[in-house]
């Protein structure tokens, strides 16, 4: 039997009760990763997910924590390394957002969006990266998206927080290599709750105006998630992955 490539690893996915994240869960359960399992306030679905990494016959923990919190990420990656072992895969997928228009857009949306989406993601790398460092292995991804390519002035809080990320992953890349790496996904249009709560109007207007003709499914952005952290990318660092459809398109 082959040996799965995660297999004695541990990994923490932020925002893994649902949608991307769970999708991720399961997959690095079915390559032999433990699986700490990250909520907010979701607790049914993260026990949900807990039991679908289970199925796969690894180990797995829901642990809840505000990641813009640096007290509650460390109190996380404590005992997550305590329960399951060091993290070696971190998934920082956890985010929040929603289209206010300039003039709806108050500096308590502001800042609460760059508390999750931006100090999130650096909290949490934060906390593993130097056991990351000592123990000679990290592989990190984060979710960001392609608000943050290009404007969006209807979402102007949630696109300039995911330009952020994808400014996190250049400038920590080149100071954690060659031990430890660090890239980003950037999806387009997905087919998650977050979305299905969206208005159906602008969502079909979307995918009119994507090559594919389609959404994406959290399981095709999981996968590309899978091969940044995977092996098979052994050589990108400091990368931001485009899975869009089609609808954008990167020199």
């Amino acid at each position: 039997m082959a040996t799965k490539e995660f297999e004695g690893r541990t990994a923490l996915v932020t925002g893994g009760s649902r949608g991307i994240g769970r999708a991720t869960c399961v997959r690095l359960a079915q390559e032999g990763a433990r699986v700490a399992i990250n909520y907010a306030g979701r607790e049914d679905a993260a026990e949900e997910t807990r039991r679908l990494v289970e199925a796969e016959g690894v180990a797995a923990m829901t642990v809840q924590a505000d990641v813009s919190d640096p007290a509650q990420v460390e109190a996380m990656v404590q005992s997550v390394e305590a329960d399951l072992g060091p993290v070696g895969l971190l998934v920082a997928n956890a985010g929040i957002g929603d289209s206010v228009p300039h003039t709806k857009l108050t500096y308590d949306i502001w800042k609460r969006t760059m508390a999750v989406n931006v100090d999130g993601v650096f909290l949490c790398i934060m906390a593993v990266k130097d056991g990351m460092l000592e123990r000679g292995y990290g592989r990190i991804v984060c979710t960001a998206s392609i608000a943050g390519l290009f404007g969006r002035p209807m979402m102007i809080d949630y696109a300039v927080s995911k330009a952020a990320v994808v400014g996190i992953v250049r400038n920590f890349s080149g100071a954690l290599a060659p031990a430890v790496r660090i890239n980003a996904v950037a999806p387009g249009l997905t087919d998650t709750d977050m979305v299905a709560g969206s208005d159906p109007v602008w969502r079909q207007s979307v995918i009119d105006n994507t090559p594919m003709q389609r959404m994406g499914t959290a399981d095709e952005i999981a996968q590309m998630i899978m091969f940044q952290l995977s092996d098979r990318s052994s050589f990108s660092t400091g990368q931001t992955m485009v899975a869009s459809g089609g609808r954008i398109t990167l020199p």
